[in-house]
């Protein structure tokens, strides 16, 4: 997969909250995007997932245009927003509801995914009785259970103990084997440095060039 964003601003009213952005991001690679709150990441990755649409550029998977384009958006997994979880569902039923929705259903993966992300012995528990950091692993597992090819993930271990996050960052490095493009906004450049081949800075919706490893 061969993503490129090409002279891409976006004004919201009066403000330009991404400013000819320029990137070429490629398979088999993890990128990571730093900065501060409100420096324009998570906008960036609201462009990227056709959320926002631009003034101006373009954003090109292999060569097709997620704007203009009739893109298969199911090729890529987000972690961004609450999803929107059913509470009084449990971990296990939420997850197989989304499956479903692509006329998918096989019980024993899910109980994998579950289980590969530190939540298989809490699969019968609903979703209003999770803890945050529990909350925050079912999110990251609905981003990239279906095999994605472009994952990306805001924030991904926000909420998370030791022990989540060194899962988190085993299954971000296997995703990598597997050939897929990862992008990751973190305002935490050590965990950056941990998983990814390049940073991009990010600061009033610009790119401000790259953070040595």
């Amino acid at each position: 997969m061969n993503l490129k964003i090409v002279n891409y601003s976006k004004k919201i009213k009066d403000k330009i909250v991404l400013d000819n952005i320029n990137l070429e991001l490629k398979s088999g690679n993890v990128y990571g995007f730093f900065g501060r709150n409100g420096s324009g990441k998570t906008m960036l990755f609201r462009a990227i997932t056709t959320l926002i649409y631009p003034t101006s550029g373009d954003i090109t998977i292999d060569g097709k245009s997620l704007i203009n384009d009739d893109y298969d958006l199911s090729q890529i997994g987000l972690l961004l927003e609450e999803p929107g979880f059913y509470p009084h569902l449990t971990g296990f039923e939420n997850l197989s509801m989304l499956y479903e929705i692509n006329n998918k259903k096989n019980d024993q993966y899910i109980n994998k995914v579950l289980k590969d992300i530190g939540l298989g012995e809490y699969s019968s528990k609903k979703y209003k009785e999770y803890s945050l950091g529990m909350k925050q692993k079912l999110r990251i597992a609905q981003a990239i259970m279906e095999d994605q090819k472009l994952i990306i993930l805001d924030e991904p271990t926000n909420g998370l103990d030791e022990a989540s996050i060194k899962i988190v960052h085993n299954i971000i490095k296997k995703l990598k084997k597997q050939n897929k493009l990862i992008l990751i906004a973190s305002h935490n450049k050590d965990d950056l440095r941990l998983l990814c081949d390049k940073i991009f800075k990010i600061d009033e919706g610009k790119i401000c060039g790259e953070i040595k490893l």
